[in-house]
Formats: C-alpha cells, structure tokens, sequence
C-alpha cells in the first residue's frame, strides 16, 4: 500500500485521474492480459472471469477497451475508468490504485 505521507511535500499535489486513466487506456489490452489473463476479446469489449469472487465462467464480467468502463452483470459491481477497475481488482482506494497504475504504466501520477 502506498501512503502520501511518504510523498516528499515539494512532490505532493493532486494525483491526476485524468492523465492515468488517458495513458492507462492506450495500453488496457495489455494491462487486461496481465490482470486477467483468461479473458478474451470480443468486439470492443474484454469479456474475463471476476478474480475477486468465485466466478466459474467468463461472460458477466465485461471491460469495454475503447473507455474503459466495467460491469459485473452478476453482482451489478462497476466502474467508469481504468483507475477504478484496478482499485476494484486489488481492492484498492481509488488514490492508491491510481498511484500505483500510474507507477506500472510510466506516468507522473501528480499534479506539480
């Protein structure tokens, strides 16, 4: 877990959504073959097994590559970024998901 008290204070500012979710949507493909390797393509959408619940088949756990919005249509969980799928998956604050998806994907996750 990250903690922003551990952010030296002339780096500290406002962590940047914006340009995490932009950058992390250029590469989602892959961060979804990383995080949920045993989904598949279909048309623009990641359809995979949820890692966070018992999920048997693929189907109802759908990521759509062009925004980045989620849904589990079983449990109604979902999000409308990139940055709130990795907080779900890792069971993350939106904050830290996204330091860490900024860390992972080579962006300054801070405002200066």
């Amino acid at each position: 877990m990250i903690d922003l008290n551990d952010i030296p204070a002339p780096k500290r500012g406002r962590i940047n959504f914006r340009r995490i979710n932009a950058a992390a949507l250029a590469v989602l493909p892959s961060l979804l073959k990383r995080w949920l390797p045993d989904g598949r393509v279909e048309g623009h959408e990641y359809v995979a097994r949820n890692p966070t619940r018992s999920d048997q088949h693929s189907g109802s756990f759908c990521i759509n590559l062009r925004n980045g919005r989620w849904a589990d249509f079983a449990t109604g969980d979902r999000g409308g970024d990139v940055v709130s799928l990795a907080a779900y998956l890792a069971g993350l604050s939106q904050i830290e998901a996204a330091v860490q998806l900024a860390k992972m994907i080579g962006v300054e996750a801070l405002d200066a």
